[in-house]
Parts: C-alpha cells; structure tokens; sequence
C-alpha cells in the first residue's frame, strides 16, 4: 500500500468501508437499478401509475415512491406487488461474504 494514499491498490469496496459509507452506498445503488427496472416495465406497459396502484391494491404515493430513486424504505410487499402488476416477478439473490460460515 502507498503511505500517502492508503487506497492505492485496494478495492472500491474497501475505500468506502474505510470511508464507513459502503453499506449506504450499496442500498442507494440497489435501490437506483430497481427503480430504473420497474420504470422501464412500466414505460413499456400500457398501464397508468392509477391503473399500476390499483393492480397492486395501493396508491399513487407508493408507485411514485417505486420510480424514486432515493426512496430505500419499500416494503418487500410492495416490491413483489409492482413486479407482479408488471407482468414479471422479483428475483433476489444473497452472496455470503469471506466471514459467513459455510
């Protein structure tokens, strides 16, 4: 490692640990690449964000909180129920880090 930059030759990752923001920044990212996968759904659908609350038995608030990026705070209920009103289904997938037991 350089002395005078201790992030010279290691990961992104381990400059925003180091930084304490990889945890923030992974969600905001996670949440980014959902919103911008459910407008794109939507953008080919026919459906108005009235008629995509009404198939996921919801209001508008939470469809717009869908489409915003920032917005971390859905439930996975109404993650599923947005899939589902746009003809797809959600898909999750968890990666143990080195430290989880096998």
């Amino acid at each position: 490692m350089n002395d005078q930059h201790p992030n010279i030759g290691g990961s992104f990752d381990d400059f925003l640990a180091d930084e304490g923001i990889l945890d923030e920044v992974t969600e905001r990212a996670a949440k980014r690449v959902m919103a911008m996968s459910f407008r794109q759904a939507f953008d080919a659908s026919d459906m108005t964000k009235t008629a995509l609350a009404e198939a996921m038995k919801t209001n508008r608030k939470q469809v717009n909180r869908l489409f915003d990026e920032k917005d971390t705070g859905l439930t996975l209920h109404t993650i599923v129920a947005a899939a589902q009103a746009l003809g797809g289904r959600l898909r999750i997938s968890f990666e143990p880090g080195n430290d989880a037991a096998p």
